[in-house]
């Protein structure tokens, strides 16, 4: 599984820069990209290319979040988008609130294509707007998505709210977790760091309860490849 380097294709990202137009252009372009580096995976095997789609404003800012008919209309188009130039899924990542998930969800339903709703969340475990994961889990599931889970938070912090999900869900559902290695910095942006090696960002996820493991920001193609050995 790869996901398409469309995390911030929107017109609401790409104005600030001139860009807005050039929304469907850009999707496309990277939605090919994904589609030419998941062709080198042996016929024999599944492979999925995951349409990304996050929040319309920062990821750590769940004050941020426009009102719902902004919400709406935006990620209506950004989903159009991903359809149309050919996504196997929608994956709606890093998500700071319950609302915002719930208008994406909802938005990604109606063309039929299967969808992932990631959380990020603070490290008491609910998500960065303050709600509970299982109040997400219960408003999520009838909807029909096809995995819940947490990314980019720091590896260490993920085993709790996947604990919750898992209780939420039950024993079967797919849960999907993928952590970070770096943090934050208002000043510089993302910084990676070498917190978590491959081998112990493997043994945390050994412990997580999710079918669906990946990395999130600062992990490598050494921690892939560590995890897809170590959990196979």
């Amino acid at each position: 599984m790869i996901s398409t380097n469309t995390f911030r294709t929107n017109r609401r990202a790409l104005a600030p820069s001139g860009n807005a137009d050039r929304a469907l252009e850009l999707t496309r372009l990277a939605v090919d990209i994904a589609r030419a580096a998941i062709a080198n995976v042996p016929s024999d095997k599944p492979r999925f290319v995951a349409g990304s789609i996050s929040t319309l404003e920062d990821c750590y800012r769940p004050d941020l979040v426009p009102p719902d008919d902004e919400l709406h209309a935006e990620h209506s188009e950004r989903i159009q988008h991903l359809v149309e130039c050919g996504v196997d899924f929608i994956l709606i990542e890093t998500i700071n609130t319950l609302r915002e998930a719930l208008v994406i969800a909802k938005l990604a339903a109606l063309t039929g294509a299967p969808a992932i709703v990631s959380f990020v969340c603070n490290r008491e475990g609910q998500i960065l707007s303050g709600e509970t994961l299982t109040e997400a889990a219960g408003q999520l599931l009838p909807l029909g998505i096809s995995a819940i889970g947490v990314n980019c938070g720091p590896t260490p912090c993920l085993a709790r709210p996947l604990a919750e999900l898992h209780t939420a869900c039950g024993e079967d559902f797919p849960l999907i977790a993928y952590g970070n290695i770096g943090y934050a910095d208002d000043n510089v942006g993302w910084v990676n760091t070498d917190s978590e090696n491959p081998n112990a960002y493997c043994e945390h996820a050994s412990h997580w309860p999710a079918k669906i493991i990946g990395g999130c920001c600062g992990t490598t193609p050494d921690h892939i490849q560590q995890l897809a050995k170590a959990l196979k």
